[in-house]
Order: structure tokens, then C-alpha cells, then sequence
């Protein structure tokens, strides 16, 4: 008990930081950020990705399939149609299916490519760029942002900052209601929230909606992405030396430093200094605030903004673009960047495999269902002319959009007598609820319970369907 446990001293590791007394706009957790506009090829890029995402979102609810709303995800009716295909909690399995698909797709384009969802097509990071463009547009550049938020409030900043909430306010109203019309009707939302006639629950979801996108998008911003967004944490599980990913070349860019445009590359470099001028544009293009130069961080959503930034800086100093780039830990330590490798394999090979298996499932997934419930009341009774009568509950569920005429058959019973409509017409995602009952002589049954089967089948369209379910015949 004397013994005592051996100590190690571990010395803390030392992060290079910028020193915030050389900066004048210098970042901390608790500053606001004003994001500087910056052009290029990834920042095009992003804007094209972001302009298809926002156009689909957009349209999608509007188009029409076979005289209806093409996606309609009717919640209360418990029916999710998308284009010619109609989903039913029974078909919860497909939703499984395509969430467990979308988070391995997730996977495998974070192992190649790092967190270019976040930065190109993630919703949050879509309509924080569309809010600060109208925030660029009203109230200036980032240097007259800064300014008119220092000044004290006169009419110039006043109806400045209420055009520029205004204009928040109704993106984020057009947007709730395009969202809200994937889950109703979205021509008659529209004629409804503006008249005043809307429903209660459609009413507030848009209201809701439009609160949560005004403020993640115009308050929050990096907030979500940096504390709330559970990505960001476990992102390094599946990121390699090979995962290209923005970075810094610390090895090109230090020692960092200013100088004159009109000294050489060559005398730069005989002074000792890297190519990084330290102008600090790649701090102040960064949407969440941060200086990659630090090496990769948690908040970085790979929008590629400082790599835009960083080359027009190297293009006006004659020297050759790349200082900050997407690439490997590979090819920074003068490598190469393995592509074909076992996890991105591994990640490919899942996802292969299990998009196939949902299109077999959708294709082979029967538009029909029938469920049968017996009469709890008396397991059975006698008819006048001596036949033992056992009565059921037939539920035909029509799964697709159009009406159907079906046929109803008993198989495996032997003598039976079938009471009750043998044909029925149910319109499109309509349950149909028909009590029908069997009847057999007793002499004919030489078990107490009889299993046999209702046959269901269509007699009309061009796809035939067929359902066949157990059933038991009950006589003791």
C-alpha cells in the first residue's frame, strides 16, 4: 500500500495562432463575423451547386403526376406519394433503406472529398450565403458592414437594416412555404396563408419554419455548424492521410510576412520568407472565422472560399496558386494521394449493395395489401340449412394511384359457399373494408381448424396483381 503510482509529465503541445494584436479584424469565439465577398472558380462552383438545390427545392412541391401533386408527403393521411409511387407505413422499410443509403453516401464522399457537403449543398450553409448576399447588396462591402454597425442609428442605417430584415423575412417565408408544401397541398397553401384561411397546423409549421430559417440563417449562421451541427464531431472518424480536404502548405507559405508587389519571388525567398503575405483574406472570406493556417479544425466546412481568396492574392503577386488548395496530408508532405483505397472501397462497395437491394424492393413491392380479421363476437355459428358460417373482415388496401377492380377467392376449402361481394372496385390509396363470410358442411371438415387462404387479384390494368393471405376456419 506504501507503493505510489508513477507520474509521466506531459509538456502541453503548442498551437501556432496569429497574434491578434497585428490584425485589426482579428476573430474570437464571441466576435461577430462579417464575411468578406470573394470570386473564383470554387466560389462559381458553389453558387452553381447551390442555385440547382435551391431551384429543386424549390419546384419540386409544383409539378404535377397524373392530375396530382407529384410529391405530397400527407402526413395525416398516412400516405407518401412521389411521382407514381405511393408509401404506406407498411413500406416504412423503404425509408429505412433510403436513410441508411443517404448516411453511407454521406460516408464515402467525407472519406474522399471531406466536408464538401457542408460547404456546396448543405441547406444551412445555401441560405447563409443567400442572406449574406442581401446583407453585401443593402448595406455594402465588409468594411462599410463594419462601419455602419459601429455608427449610431440614423435614417441611412435605419432603413438600411429594415430592408435588409425584410428581405430576410420573406425568403424565409417563401421558404417555409415551399417546405411545408411537400406535406400539403401547396397551390391551395398558398391562396389559404395569404387570405388568412389556413388551417391551424399548417398555419403555425409555416410560421415556425419561417422563424427557424430567419434565425439560423440570419443570426446563427456558423453557430449551427460550429455547436449545434453533430457532423462536424465525427467527421475525423472517417477522414484519412489521403481525404482531400482545404488546407494550408506550411512548408511554401512560412515564414509568413508582408512585402512589396514588386519584389521578386526569388528575393523573397533569399530574405527567408514563405509566400504567405499574411493579409488575412482567408480569415475574413471564412464563413465560420477561422484561419486554416492553423492546420484542419472542426468548424471548417470545406466551401473553398479561402482557396478562391488565397489565389487572386498569389495571382496579383506573380507567384503560382495553391497555397491553400483541397488535397491530401499525402500530397502536403510531398506524396501522393492514394484514391483507390480499402475504406473508400469498403464505402463503395456497401453502397453499391444496398441501392440495389432498394430498387429490387421497389421493384418487386406489390401495390396491393389485404389484411383479414375474423368476427371476435362467435367463432362461429349455424346457418338454417345446417352450414357451419365463419365471418371475416376483408381490408383491401389499393398502394397505387389509380383505381383498381379486384376478384376475391377462397383456395384450400373445399364445398365452401362464399357470401359477400367476390368483386370490388377501390379507388386509388383507398382501404376498402368488406365483411364477407364462408360457409362449408360440417361432414366436409375433418379438423377443428382449417387453414385455407383469401386470393385476391386484379381484373383490370395492364400490370396484373395478386395477393393471396391465411386464413383459418374455425368449428369445435
Amino acid at each position: 500500500m506504501s507503493e505510489r503510482i508513477p507520474i509521466k509529465d506531459i509538456s502541453p503541445v503548442k498551437v501556432h495562432k496569429p497574434d491578434p494584436s497585428q490584425h485589426e479584424n482579428a476573430y474570437t469565439p464571441r466576435s461577430r463575423i462579417y464575411v468578406r465577398a470573394v470570386e473564383g472558380t470554387l466560389e462559381t462552383f458553389r453558387r452553381f451547386f447551390g442555385l440547382i438545390f435551391l431551384g429543386t427545392f424549390a419546384i419540386l412541391p409544383w409539378l404535377q403526376y397524373n392530375g396530382n401533386q407529384a410529391i405530397l408527403l400527407d402526413i395525416g393521411a398516412q400516405r407518401f406519394n412521389i411521382f407514381g409511387l405511393t408509401l404506406w407505413p407498411q413500406d416504412l422499410t423503404l425509408l429505412a433503406w433510403i436513410l441508411i443509403i443517404s448516411a453511407f453516401a454521406l460516408f464515402f464522399i467525407t472519406t474522399f472529398a471531406g466536408r464538401v457537403w457542408c460547404g456546396f449543398m448543405c441547406p444551412q450553409t445555401t441560405w447563409t450565403f443567400i442572406y449574406i448576399w442581401f446583407e453585401e447588396k443593402i448595406e455594402g462591402a465588409r468594411n462599410k458592414r463594419i462601419k455602419l454597425d459601429q455608427r449610431k442609428m440614423d435614417f441611412d442605417k435605419f432603413w438600411r437594416k429594415t430592408l435588409k430584415h425584410s428581405s430576410w423575412i420573406l425568403v424565409a417565408l417563401l421558404t417555409a412555404l415551399s417546405f411545408v408544401g411537400y406535406f400539403t397541398p401547396i397551390d391551395q397553401l398558398f391562396i389559404d396563408f395569404f387570405s388568412f384561411n389556413a388551417g391551424f397546423w399548417s398555419g403555425l409549421s409555416v410560421i415556425f419554419f419561417t422563424l427557424c430559417t430567419y434565425g439560423n440563417a440570419g443570426w446563427m449562421r456558423e453557430i449551427m455548424c460550429t455547436h449545434i451541427c453533430p457532423y462536424a464531431r465525427f467527421q475525423s472518424a472517417m477522414f484519412d492521410k489521403d481525404t482531400y480536404t482545404v488546407a494550408y502548405d506550411a512548408s511554401r507559405g512560412e515564414k509568413r510576412g508582408p512585402r512589396s508587389r514588386k519584389t521578386s519571388h526569388e528575393a523573397i525567398q533569399q530574405q527567408g520568407l514563405g509566400d504567405c503575405i499574411d493579409c488575412n483574406l482567408c480569415v475574413q472570406v471564412c464563413p465560420t472565422g477561422i484561419d486554416i493556417r492553423n492546420g484542419l479544425q472542426y468548424e471548417c466546412i470545406n466551401c473553398g472560399a479561402c482557396v478562391d481568396a488565397c489565389n487572386g492574392v498569389m495571382d496579383k503577386m506573380n507567384y503560382p496558386k495553391g497555397l491553400i488548395s483541397f488535397t491530401s496530408e499525402h500530397e502536403l508532405a510531398g506524396g501522393t494521394t492514394k484514391i483507390v483505397r480499402p475504406k473508400l472501397v469498403g464505402y463503395a462497395v456497401v453502397l453499391v449493395i444496398m441501392v440495389s437491394l432498394l430498387v429490387y424492393e421497389i421493384m418487386s413491392r406489390v401495390p396491393l395489401e389485404v389484411d383479414i380479421i375474423r368476427d371476435r363476437n362467435s367463432l362461429y355459428r349455424e346457418t338454417n340449412d345446417g352450414l357451419i358460417e365463419n365471418v371475416y373482415s376483408l381490408k383491401v388496401l389499393n398502394k397505387s394511384q389509380t383505381e383498381r377492380v379486384y376478384q376475391i377467392e377462397v383456395l384450400g376449402l373445399k364445398g365452401h359457399r362464399y357470401m359477400g361481394n367476390n368483386q370490388v372496385k377501390v379507388q386509388g390509396g383507398e382501404v376498402l373494408n368488406l365483411a364477407v363470410s364462408v360457409a362449408i358442411d360440417p361432414y366436409a371438415l375433418k379438423e377443428t381448424v382449417t387453414e385455407f387462404r383469401f386470393k385476391v387479384f386484379s381484373i383490370d390494368g395492364d400490370e396484373p396483381v395478386e395477393v393471396s393471405e391465411p386464413s383459418k376456419f374455425i368449428y369445435q
